[in-house]
């Protein structure tokens, strides 16, 4: 029988306060709390209080404590409240990532329903989640949530500074002209191979291109942007936003041969590309990850695609992607 996981305490919290003022390691305080390090890692990161002011900020015992209560509260709320848990089953089906539901919930507004984007990663991969199998409606698919503190680090990947999405211009989140698109890859179940789809959005008008890719490799993956992004005037090809993954790290190829500047999100930070991420959930609806791309002819996925484009969208005072771009071009 595993081991049963115990929270902290409000008094080992406060030994852990204390020890931070003596400047002690996270290793001496596990050490002394008898904890693994990678709780006192998470206690840290997870009930670190941050001020405008600098020195206010810092790890404090009370401040920590509150926030635990909240997060216990809330997720008792979410447990006993099934009109919570019925909205986020039905959007996880829709392939929505929970950032995408609880942004939703807090920004848009539910019947006054929230839930945070950790909460609802926890159901997922809880006992009741896992019944539900509702892993196979997430990004990756994984039976088992990936260890939070076995990630690579948070590293540019050669990156250069000016092309992070902090020194993205400030209009273009204001999505007031067109040009300004976002990618991402589309992966599918590794039993068939390699074979992926590069989805690119516009910000805008919300007109999606899908490409097929044979493998993940950046030369073929950017190399087949670089030629569907020839296609599109000038004036409504401007920049590109995405995630840090290699395959798109051969910015070169689309700044230098066709004047398209890239910006890359933070690591981890799907939202920093959320039109994107919805687009794929409404193509997951046609391409379900264990979809054979190999057996997927091309005038197939170019009728999903104008399918996608031809559906009027609420944001766009319900005209279609494609009435919106195609008539500005």
């Amino acid at each position: 029988m595993g081991k049963v996981y115990q929270q902290l305490s409000l008094s080992e919290r406060r030994k852990i306060y204390f020890w931070r003022e003596e400047k002690k390691s996270v290793d001496e305080i596990a050490a002394l709390l008898g904890r693994h390090r990678s709780t006192i890692y998470r206690e840290l990161q997870r009930n670190y209080f941050s001020d405008d002011d600098p020195f206010c900020s810092g790890y404090f015992h009370l401040n920590a404590q509150e926030l635990y209560r909240r997060r216990r509260q809330r997720k008792q709320k979410f447990v006993r409240d099934h009109r919570i848990k019925d909205f986020v089953i039905s959007k996880l089906k829709e392939f929505w990532s929970p950032e995408q539901i609880a942004g939703y919930l807090k920004n848009i507004g539910h019947d006054g329903l929230y839930a945070c984007h950790e909460t609802i990663y926890r159901y997922v991969y809880s006992a009741e989640g896992k019944n539900l199998e509702l892993y196979k409606y997430t990004f990756r698919g994984r039976k088992h949530r990936a260890r939070r503190f076995a990630r690579r680090p948070r590293d540019q990947r050669g990156i250069p500074e000016y092309l992070l999405i902090q020194n993205r211009p400030d209009h273009i989140d204001e999505r007031q002209e067109i040009g300004h698109w976002e990618a991402d890859l589309m992966i599918f179940e590794r039993v068939h191979g390699n074979v992926n789809i590069t989805t690119l959005t516009e910000r805008k008008t919300r007109f999606t291109f899908l490409i097929k890719n044979e493998t993940k490799r950046p030369q073929e993956v950017m190399g087949s942007i670089r030629e569907k992004m020839t296609s599109v005037p000038r004036q409504y090809r401007k920049t590109v936003t995405f995630d840090r993954g290699s395959e798109f790290l051969a910015w070169p190829l689309l700044s230098k041969y066709i004047g398209i500047t890239s910006y890359y999100c933070e690591p981890r930070s799907p939202w920093q590309k959320g039109t994107v991420e919805n687009t794929n959930g409404r193509i997951r609806r046609f391409l379900p990850r264990e979809t054979n791309l190999n057996d997927l002819p091309p005038h197939q996925l170019e009728k999903i695609c104008r399918q996608i484009n031809a559906t009027p969208r609420k944001c766009l005072g319900y005209k279609t992607p494609s009435e919106v771009f195609l008539y500005a071009a």
